[in-house]
């Protein structure tokens, strides 16, 4: 069925006070919660000014948004990237602070190049990684050797040359699969439904044993659905909500696949926060920890969210491609109240700015995404 919204949405009606089954209640403040620590009013945040901090994946969306903060507070950022096609980097992301930044074109399979660019580092943002699903079940080897094995041979090189360096890995939530109890804690048992999920799997538990058995001081965030300024929109790759927000701002009809299942969305300088607030919080060395948004939602309610905060558009409900619906994880609501605990995070963008806040950043820049 197609449904024509021209309106915004009051923002309350996105609320959930709570969700079935095990859920948590969904606390009106944390949509406009201003009283957390941010990186501009931490102390801890210090740690940064004057460090080196490298980044993989570092002209992508979360790495991008990661850099200006990082440059904002003092540090020395290389951003590393292989600049492939079918990823997310883009030189746009970087635009405001490229003369702020080193630039590295390198892969990170790339062992020698590696290597020199580890040595001396202070912290290691490691966010570079295959995120297609579909595409995992296409070429599932070429997946593996970015998601698994260069993960063993980053933390191999970290070993030799930057033993007391700091990492904060990007996992993610794909991994637990389909979920049996709502919302998944760090404790659910986990069950990939495709080959990136197996392969994300296996290299976060590189992670978690170079902790465990090195001493490495390295953790990993298990992320969910990243959205804002800088993702990729020009296909689906990313995320769904890119090829969304590219059809809405050309007036075009897109389509929402069931709607009913629920997703958590993070703002992506919630997200960069996120990574700031775990790189300096030494309790969280060695875990793996959930990172959610403000609210879950359904896709239908992401979908009538992002009409009204576009003041217009149109969108279609249908059934999942067969091939979809196969490694599709249904409702998804992450627990992440033992990060929040151990950093002193909480995220500050509500759905409905974070939406807004996209759609003018695509406004103005629509065409170096395209």
């Amino acid at each position: 069925m197609r449904r024509e919204i021209v309106a915004p949405l009051p923002e309350e009606s996105l609320i959930r006070s709570t969700l079935y089954g095990r859920a948590l209640k969904v606390n009106a403040e944390h949509l406009n919660e201003r009283t957390r620590v941010t990186s501009f009013t931490d102390s801890r945040f210090a740690a940064f000014r004057g460090a080196r901090a490298m980044i993989t994946g570092g002209m992508g969306l979360i790495g991008s948004a990661l850099a200006r903060r990082l440059v904002d507070l003092g540090a020395d950022v290389v951003l590393v990237d292989s600049l492939v096609p079918e990823g997310g980097a883009n030189p746009a992301n970087i635009a405001s602070i490229r003369d702020r930044v080193r630039v590295e074109t390198a892969d990170i399979r790339d062992t020698a190049a590696m290597r020199r660019l580890l040595d001396g580092q202070d912290f290691l943002f490691d966010l570079a990684a295959q995120t297609s699903h579909m595409d995992s079940m296409s070429a599932p080897l070429h997946d593996l050797e970015v998601n698994t094995t260069a993960q063993l041979q980053l933390l191999e090189t970290c070993r030799a040359v930057a033993p007391g360096i700091t990492i904060v890995h990007a996992g993610t939530r794909q991994i637990y699969g389909r979920p049996r109890y709502i919302p998944v804690d760090e404790a659910h048992p986990l069950r990939a439904t495709d080959v990136n999920a197996v392969n994300k799997t296996a290299g976060e538990a590189y992670h978690l044993l170079f902790h465990d058995v090195y001493g490495i001081k390295t953790r990993s965030l298990r992320l969910t659905n990243v959205y804002g300024p800088g993702m990729r929109i020009k296909d689906a790759k990313q995320n769904f909500l890119g090829i969304w927000l590219r059809l809405a701002l050309e007036d075009k009809p897109f389509e929402v696949w069931g709607g009913e299942q629920r997703r958590d969305m993070v703002f992506v300088e919630d997200a960069a926060e996120a990574f700031l607030a775990a790189a300096v919080t030494q309790e969280t060395a060695g875990k793996a920890l959930n990172v959610g948004g403000d609210a879950p939602y359904s896709l239908a309610e992401i979908a009538a969210a992002l009409i009204g905060a576009n003041s217009g558009g149109r969108y279609e409900i249908k059934e999942f491609p067969p091939e979809r619906k196969k490694i599709d994880i249904g409702d998804f609501v992450t627990d992440d109240r033992q990060f929040r605990a151990l950093a002193d995070w909480a995220p500050r963008t509500s759905l409905a700015e974070g939406l807004a806040r996209s759609l003018d950043y695509y406004r103005r820049h629509l065409a170096a995404y395209l």
